[in-house]
């Protein structure tokens, strides 16, 4: 992969940052940074909508929505709260309660003043057209993998407020290398093209090469193309998440099968416009999520948290292990809460799950699936070859599902199958050719 550029050095520095890779921030050291950043900026009589991940992101959501409805309330004319579902399901009002802090409904008695809509994808009429991405940048950016021109859609309710206000967690992602930023733009609330477009070409590129990558990418190269279409004021508080002690990466497997949720802090939070508070906190995650290791692995046992609740999401225990899996080798995901491959994608049932170059070199079979859905199955296949002329495919590791997913679906999806019901995640752990990974998702492991 060819990076567009490394983040300029200047870059980071000119965002403010509070925390770093070894501090775990108190919550009042969180409240009086975002206060103390918030009031310095002009917010005063403007609209402002600002843009939270769903419940598949681990952060302490609750505490930044304080801090930042203290900062903003009685100063803005107008504060919309905006679910960036990507293409998620939507969230219910107990899920959303529970998700910003807030008992159900008595939003009004926590947040005066604010709206909180989820961002309905599925709806033609969410959408306002900002542009378009020509195909000649596409061509350059994809060096010569795609040449289309890309309209750049976007939830009207960005465009309908004076200043976007991303906030929300930075983690290695197998798509952009690194998310946050203005992919809360692009995939979070932007239309199909531009994340199907977005997508197939990460998958082009595989997400081993560019998972965890800190520098701009091609892919956030793309989105951030189409985030300076926006006319909106574009700011950001990107944060870094830490586990607490409930929570940490060495915690009792038992532990981590019970428990359906991490309990995080942060380590750092960063503020500025959309590309320097990137910038700021990928440096801090990249010190903090990613785990090395000096040799591959057999086999490895991703616990599934129940933030993912269908394997569209749950995939995730896949993308940020594979790296540190050898040849010939397994991926269990162990997920007995999952009951469906997709709720939103109905597609993924029809043609399962394949290496890119079986849709490469069939194209003409495959090139009217949502690309998005492509780039999903090569993520959870993971690589491979296959071979045209006889029809055969080789993928480099097998991927098990031990769920409440039947069998014969998993076979048809080209998946293996586990009866989670005969699994003791504890013999996981004692066998010294499989890395245990509990929690699944959000910590990446590559080798040194």
């Amino acid at each position: 992969m060819t990076l567009i550029g490394e983040v300029p050095p200047g870059l980071a520095a000119s965002a403010a940052r509070v925390g770093d890779a070894s501090s775990v921030l108190t919550e009042d050291e969180v409240t009086r940074f975002v206060h103390e950043q918030l009031t310095a900026h002009p917010f005063d009589g403007r609209s402002v909508c600002v843009l939270v991940p769903d419940a598949t992101r681990t952060c302490p959501l609750p505490l930044l929505m304080r801090a930042v409805h203290g900062a903003l309330a009685g100063r803005v004319s107008r504060l919309t709260v905006l679910i960036a579902l990507g293409t998620h399901a939507a969230m219910s009002e107990e899920a959303l309660a529970e998700h910003l802090g807030y008992p159900p409904g008595r939003l009004a008695e926590t947040y005066p003043g604010t709206t909180v809509i989820n961002h309905e994808w599925w709806k033609p009429e969410s959408f306002v057209d900002l542009g378009t991405i020509p195909g000649s940048r596409v061509a350059e950016l994809s060096e010569g993998r795609m040449n289309l021109d890309v309209p750049v859609l976007l939830n009207r309710a960005v465009v309908d407020h004076d200043i976007a206000l991303v906030l929300g967690p930075v983690l290695p992602h197998e798509v952009v290398g690194i998310s946050g930023g203005n992919k809360y733009f692009f995939p979070g609330v932007g239309g199909q093209q531009i994340i199907d477009v977005s997508h197939w070409l990460g998958a082009l590129i595989t997400s081993a090469e560019i998972i965890g990558t800190t520098g701009i990418t091609p892919v956030r190269a793309l989105i951030d193309d189409g985030a300076a279409l926006i006319p909106s004021e574009k700011l950001a508080l990107c944060a870094v998440t830490a586990e607490t002690a409930d929570g940490a990466a060495d915690s009792a497997v038992g532990s981590a099968v019970q428990s359906p949720v991490r309990t995080s802090g942060l380590h750092s939070l960063s503020f500025g416009d959309t590309v320097a508070s990137w910038a700021s906190a990928a440096q801090v995650c990249a010190a903090t999520h990613v785990t090395y290791l000096d040799a591959p692995v057999r086999r490895v046992f991703s616990i599934v948290p129940r933030m993912y609740d269908d394997i569209w999401t749950a995939a995730k225990g896949f993308y940020k292990v594979e790296p540190v899996v050898a040849d010939g080798g397994e991926v269990i995901l162990y997920a007995p809460h999952v009951t469906e491959l997709s709720a939103s994608h109905p597609e993924i049932y029809e043609i399962g799950y394949h290496c890119r170059d079986y849709f490469v070199k069939q194209w003409d079979r495959f090139v009217d699936v949502p690309w998005g859905v492509l780039a999903h199955s090569t993520h959870l296949r993971g690589a491979g070859s296959y071979d045209a002329e006889t029809g055969q495919e080789r993928l480099r590791v097998q991927v098990t599902l031990a769920t409440q997913i039947p069998e014969d679906v998993c076979r048809a999806a080209n998946l293996g199958y586990l009866d989670p019901a005969s699994v003791d995640p504890q013999s996981y752990a004692d066998d010294p050719g499989t890395l245990v990974v509990p929690r699944a998702g959000e910590m990446l492991f590559r080798l040194r």
